[in-house]
C-alpha cells in the first residue's frame, strides 16, 4: 500500500495565520487517501511559490526518500506555477502524487504546469493593468505601506 508524505503551501503569513488554505489543502488530501494512516507526516510551507528553495519541501523530499513514501500534494498549482520547478521535482526519486489529479501521467502534469505558469502571467499582467488602472483614476497607490512601515518601525524600536 502506497504511503504519503504530504506538502501543504500557503503564499503569505496572513494565509497561514488564518489557516483557512491550508485547511482546505489537509481536507482534500485527507479524502484522496481516505485512510489517515497512510500520511506518515505532513510538511507545510508559507512562501511565495515564486521561490524555489523551500526549507519544508526539502525535509519533505528527504523523508519521502527514507521512507520510499510518495510526496503527495493537493493542487500541482499550489505546489508551484513554474514548469521548471515541477519539472524538476518530477525528475527527482521521489513520485509526486496529485489529490486532484491522480490518474495524470508525467506528460499530463508537465501540460498542467505550463498551463498554470501561464496563469501566472496573465495574474501578473491583469493586477499591472489593475493598477495603472487606478492610478489613472486618482488612487494613490502605496498608502498601506507606508503606514505599515511605520508600525513595523515602532515594533522594532519596542522590541529592542
Amino acid at each position: 500500500m502506497e504511503c504519503y508524505i504530504a506538502y501543504f503551501r500557503v503564499s503569505t503569513d496572513r494565509q497561514g495565520k488564518s489557516g483557512l488554505g491550508l485547511d482546505v489543502q489537509r481536507e482534500r488530501v485527507k479524502e484522496f487517501v481516505g485512510d489517515e494512516s497512510l500520511i506518515l507526516n505532513e510538511y507545510v510551507e508559507i512562501q511565495s511559490g515564486k521561490r524555489d528553495k523551500r526549507l519544508e519541501l526539502g525535509r519533505a523530499l528527504k523523508e519521502c526518500k527514507k521512507k520510499n513514501a510518495s510526496l503527495l500534494i493537493h493542487k500541482l498549482d499550489r505546489f508551484s506555477r513554474k514548469v521548471s520547478f515541477i519539472s524538476t521535482m518530477m525528475e527527482r526519486d521521489v513520485k509526486l502524487v496529485v489529490a486532484d489529479m491522480p490518474n495524470a501521467t508525467d506528460f499530463q502534469l508537465h501540460i498542467y504546469a505550463a498551463l498554470s505558469q501561464e496563469e501566472r502571467r496573465l495574474i501578473s499582467e491583469r493586477t499591472k493593468e489593475a493598477l495603472r488602472q487606478a492610478k489613472l483614476r486618482g488612487t494613490k497607490l502605496g498608502e498601506h505601506g507606508k503606514v505599515l512601515a511605520k508600525i513595523n518601525r515602532q515594533n522594532a524600536i519596542e522590541f529592542s
